[in-house]
């Protein structure tokens, strides 16, 4: 029987910070994935470049029945400490949008660092090992494909259900159970919109279009680009804003979110009143999507000049292009989110230590939590984070 000091389920970020810090420590450390090589989300985000933490994080940028959980974390282990590992390994970087980090070159050279890191801290990493099975005895006896193992201390680094090509599962929340935790409802999170109204074939017909917006559901906003899809909408701000949106209800979508767009056209009227509606709007937004939108909200008085056009209606259409009100029919769903929203309740875990309080020896670390973070390197932050404060114990 293999005999360890530490047991960790998931070569992901949270999974590899928690075994790299107990290595440190010179805690015997074994780190089991049940697929072929660790990181798998980490070699795919940001693009290939790993946005890896963002320079601003704030318990705000995150979503969780206990808003006050991940406090402790986030301030034992900040951006500024795993910025100076980055720098330590003479990797690249640079600030895109927003405070958010990305490798100059590739999102391999951030699993590289983890890796490299475990093995001087004298990690052993197994892949292609299935956990069939885990009692507790006073130790935790895990049967797996490759044998059978043994701990005192185990930790849970199995992420959620998203990209389940890339490994996502249920195997956290369903360990969460076996040992007694609640789960908080589960949902895909950072994820595109679909639709099944009128808007979808309109949608279709901008595939690719990408423009800068304000999307709003119920009283949380974001400004950043949408992008019109085959299927719906994404880009930065829709991938945010379905965190906070509710199946069934509308969102509201601002196009040109620093025009007061009633006042801009009736000052156009008056200034330049034989002008055509879609030149005006073509100087704001792409043709592409002026011409839709004048086909769907006044199609008969498309080759009108300002001057006929009637101040209601100008006055509907200024409604629409700053407070467009569609109704998404639901989302992707975890083939392409990003996150699971919901996870194991945090009631029941130590926010300093993130032992398990219904079960000594027991972690849970990463996103498998019901710790959710905003996009742009919110939730690599928190697996630092998480997974370090766990380490420091285990």
């Amino acid at each position: 029987m293999n005999t360890w000091d530490v047991i960790v389920i998931g070569a992901g970020a949270a999974g590899l910070m928690c075994a790299i810090t107990a290595g440190q420590r010179g805690r015997r450390v074994l780190v089991l994935e049940s697929a072929n090589k660790p990181g798998k989300k980490i070699l795919m985000s940001g693009g290939g470049r790993c946005n890896f933490t963002n320079l601003y994080v704030e318990p705000d940028n995150f979503l969780s029945d206990n808003l006050h959980f991940c406090k402790s974390a986030l301030s034992r282990y900040t951006q500024w400490d795993f910025i100076e590992l980055v720098r330590k390994n003479d990797i690249a970087y640079h600030e895109k949008t927003l405070g958010q980090l990305f490798c100059d070159g590739s999102s391999k050279e951030i699993l590289a660092m983890l890796l490299s890191e475990a093995e001087q801290a004298g990690v052993t990493l197994q892949t292609r090992c299935e956990v069939e099975q885990i009692g507790f005895d006073g130790s935790y006896n895990l049967q797996t494909s490759q044998g059978e193992m043994t701990a005192e201390s185990l930790v849970v680094a199995t992420g959620g259900l998203s990209v389940p090509t890339l490994g996502g599962s249920d195997y956290g929340y369903r360990l969460a159970k076996q040992f007694g935790h609640q789960l908080v409802p589960l949902r895909a999170a950072l994820v595109p919109f679909t639709f099944s109204d009128g808007f979808k074939l309109l949608s279709e017909k901008l595939s690719g279009v990408s423009v800068p917006a304000r999307i709003t559901a119920g009283n949380q906003s974001f400004l950043e680009n949408i992008l019109f899809t085959h299927r719906g909408l994404s880009g930065p701000a829709v991938l945010q804003i379905s965190s906070y949106w509710c199946e069934g209800r509308s969102v509201q979508v601002d196009l040109l979110p620093s025009t007061h767009c009633l006042d801009y056209l009736t000052q156009q009227k008056a200034e330049q009143p034989k002008i055509l509606l879609r030149t005006v709007l073509s100087q704001l937004l792409p043709r592409k999507l002026v011409l839709e939108l004048e086909a769907l909200w006044w199609p008969e008085q498309a080759e009108k000049p300002l001057a006929e056009l009637s101040g209601q209606l100008l006055k509907d259409i200024a409604k629409n292009l700053n407070d467009w009100d569609l109704k998404p029919s639901g989302t992707e769903g975890y083939r392409t989110a990003e996150v699971t929203l919901g996870g194991v309740d945090t009631c029941d875990v130590s926010s300093k230590t993130m032992e398990s309080q219904k079960q000594s020896g027991l972690y849970f670390v990463g996103e498998v939590l019901d710790i959710t973070g905003h996009l742009g390197g919110f939730n690599f932050q928190w697996a630092w984070a998480s997974g370090f404060v766990a380490g420091q114990v285990v």
